[in-house]
């Protein structure tokens, strides 16, 4: 018996060897089978998204969002600030979200500017026809009759239009801060006209009729080469692949062309169009202009332009955060001089309001906005803006009373000197 066993056990032991080995191969060829399946599937593409369609609300109720009494705006139901992620690894659409939220802020402070501060539209251009593109500005009842103080304002470049300094202020913050609004009503307050400038709607955008591409003409063709059109056409391929990619559909925006609005088609062709238009047209004696960022350099911008006439009817100028440069711009050094005595530049620094500052070009006096946040800069300066306005006029206001009684003084001696003589 014990012989039979160990006789067996040598046949069994390469039994379950055999057996291992067809096993093994049968592991082997399921991890080959797995690895060739995975390697047929795009994890990229696995981990894209359907985006949304762009369809978004036409009103802040629909968006179910309002402004509270503080001018903060608030989830109608939660209460909450604006979610700008309202959907995750979403950021176009997103994107494409908080812009039409912006657009309907526009709107919003459109209405404030005509039923709180009782203003008007003045179309732009002032002889325009019926069917060409158009802009406007805002005046107060009195913008042009006025006969004391004026107050010009200018905003900076971007989405921001009539009435607004930042758009990010007012939807996370509240309105005081991100319009002008603020400003407007203390200036009335005090007795100014008003004017708001709107910069930044240079020119009408309209969708693009569909049509082929036209064949090449014989100037394009000799002037480029057909490598540099076959390189430019592979990057701009490249680029709208790339832009696309995050997405299994992603939406297509609509193409649109710009049609430009006569002599306003930047921010500095139309404030050198308001003030010939307007500002100089007005009946102010004091005129004071208030601009922030980019519209700083379309200020400086309009002394090259207006000098003499800028001169002689503006009495002080705000700037906040301003970005114009003299050397740049090539300013005269009687602008420069004129700067230095006229204009303050409240600047984004972290020393306390305003702290005098060493100003990096020799234009005008820089002093700190109190905050380090340039959009907040027009907002944090609001008070002491408009003291530099009052101590600018009553300072004028004195030397004209000391010219007026120098002179009545003078003619009265040489009155008496007169009837001396007789």
């Amino acid at each position: 018996m014990l012989s039979h066993l160990c006789a067996a056990t040598p046949a069994l032991y390469i039994l379950w060897i055999t057996m291992a080995q067809i096993a093994g191969q049968e592991d082997r060829e399921k991890t080959t089978a797995l690895k060739d399946l995975l390697s047929r599937i795009d994890l990229d593409e696995l981990m894209k998204k359907d985006e949304p369609p762009f369809t978004f609300p036409k009103t802040l109720e629909e968006f179910e969002y309002a402004f509270n009494e503080y001018g903060q705006l608030r989830h109608i139901k939660t209460g909450e600030l604006f979610v700008f992620n309202a959907r995750e690894d979403l950021h176009r659409w997103n994107q494409k979200r908080y812009e039409a939220l912006g657009e309907i802020i526009t709107q919003y402070v459109y209405e404030l500017l005509e039923k709180k501060c009782n203003m008007t539209k003045a179309i732009l251009p002032v002889d325009a026809t019926e069917d060409e593109p158009t802009s406007f500005i805002y005046l107060s009842p009195d913008a042009l009759t006025n006969p004391s103080k004026l107050l010009v304002l200018i905003q900076g470049s971007g989405v921001v239009r009539a009435g607004q300094w930042a758009r990010r202020l007012i939807i996370n913050q509240d309105l005081d801060s991100g319009t002008q609004i603020p400003f407007i009503t203390r200036a009335m307050e005090e007795g100014y006209g008003v004017m708001v400038l709107n910069p930044n709607e240079n020119y009408l955008e309209v969708e693009k009729p569909a049509m082929s591409s036209p064949l090449p003409s014989a100037t394009e063709t000799s002037d480029e080469p057909a490598e540099k059109r076959e390189r430019k056409d592979d990057k701009e391929g490249k680029k709208k692949r790339e832009f696309y990619e995050k997405y299994r559909n992603p939406q297509k925006e609509t193409e649109t062309e710009q049609i430009p609005i006569r002599e306003n088609g930047s921010s500095e062709e139309h404030v050198l169009y308001v003030w010939d238009h307007f500002v100089s047209k007005a009946a102010a004696k004091n005129i004071f202009i208030m601009a922030h960022s980019y519209g700083g350099l379309s200020f400086v911008e309009l002394m090259n332009q207006r000098e003499m006439q800028v001169k002689n009817r503006v009495c002080a100028v705000a700037l906040t955060d301003s970005a114009h440069n003299i050397w740049l711009q090539e300013t005269s050094k009687g602008t420069q001089d004129w700067m230095q005595q006229h204009c303050c530049n409240w600047v984004s620094s972290p020393e306390p309001l305003d702290t005098p500052l060493d100003p990096m070009l020799p234009d005008c006096p820089q002093v700190s906005a109190g905050t380090e946040r340039h959009e907040l800069t027009s907002w944090v300066s609001f008070n002491t803006i408009f003291r530099f306005f009052s101590e600018v006029l009553e300072a004028k206001e004195d030397e004209e009373a000391e010219e007026t009684s120098n002179a009545v003084t003078t003619r009265s001696s040489s009155l008496k000197n007169k009837h001396q003589d007789l």
